[in-house]
């Protein structure tokens, strides 16, 4: 009789995350006009997108320091903030009891700990889905698209804002350093380059690859973009020289262009509806 067969070994990926981590040093800040800007229109238009009506339940997935949860929380909506970090969830809390002082609102997010893959809620839940500057930053981001769309109520909304690495400002970054060093024969640029994806980001995305991913989960309902030329070298300092009544309508011009033309914008924006469940009677009553 032969010797028995070992028992078949199923191994699971072990997952490390960092649960303490401080994620300030990530958070976007006003370095520059145009900095400000795009932060600023960027949200905007985010929260906007989202249109939670009075009492809608809203979800901020990755919420950080939960600032856009309570500025939908402000609008009336029922919202609640996602974030896995102790650490960001902690300054969140003093954040809002800044916020709760005398005089001033006290609408706040209800805080929830939670990873964006496997999101603690009953399906079909909320009015809204709302992740902004985050999705790059998932090491598993179609799990957590997916997980979006099936707490997505169908009549809901995904509102997406994503970081676009293939953008003309990217796209102008390289061919400068490719023509200096094939042409000019300079060496290679040290350090990170304006069109490398940072080291916190798992998915350097482009508006095809959104596609692809939104598609297996969202019926994608609309596509644009914010800013144009974000970060290309001597374009900020450029715009900070010009006086406010001239930089201001000509950052607003980019930005209506990059609307039109999300390919090439620094930020592109997605909204989507969760596509249908598959029925398990059909596909058995098809077999």
């Amino acid at each position: 009789m032969g010797a028995a067969r070992p028992a078949a070994v199923h191994r699971r990926a072990m997952r490390v995350a960092d649960l303490d981590r401080d994620m300030r040093d990530v958070i976007p800040t006003a370095t520059s006009p145009h900095s400000e800007f795009l932060f600023e229109r960027m949200t905007a238009r985010t929260l906007d997108l989202a249109a939670p009506a009075a009492g809608a339940l809203v979800l901020d997935v990755a919420s950080g320091l939960a600032q856009d949860a309570a500025a939908l929380a402000r609008r009336g909506a029922r919202a609640v903030a996602l974030e896995p970090s102790a650490r960001m969830s902690a300054l969140a809390r003093l954040l809002a009891a800044e916020r709760r002082r005398p005089g001033l609102s006290a609408a706040e997010p209800l805080p929830v700990r939670g990873f964006s893959d496997a999101l603690p809620f009953r399906s079909a839940c909320f009015d809204a889905v709302v992740c902004k500057g985050s999705l790059d930053h998932f090491d598993a981001p179609e799990r957590a698209l997916a997980e979006m769309a099936r707490v997505t109520r169908p009549e809901g909304r995904v509102v997406l804002a994503v970081a676009n690495f293939d953008s003309a400002a990217c796209r102008l970054a390289r061919a400068r350093d490719a023509f200096c060093e094939v042409w000019l024969a300079r060496p290679p640029r040290t350090g990170r380059r304006h069109y490398d994806v940072p080291h916190d980001h798992f998915t350097r995305y482009d508006l095809p690859l959104l596609r692809e991913q939104l598609g297996r989960c969202l019926a994608l309902e609309s596509v644009s973009g914010v800013s144009l030329f974000w970060g290309l070298e001597g374009v900020d300092r450029w715009l900070a020289a010009l006086p406010q009544a001239l930089r201001r309508p000509l950052l607003q011009g980019l930005d209506a262009l990059a609307r039109r033309l999300p390919g090439l914008a620094d930020v592109v924006l997605l909204v989507g509806r969760p596509l249908a469940a598959p029925d398990p009677r059909r596909d058995a009553s098809s077999a």
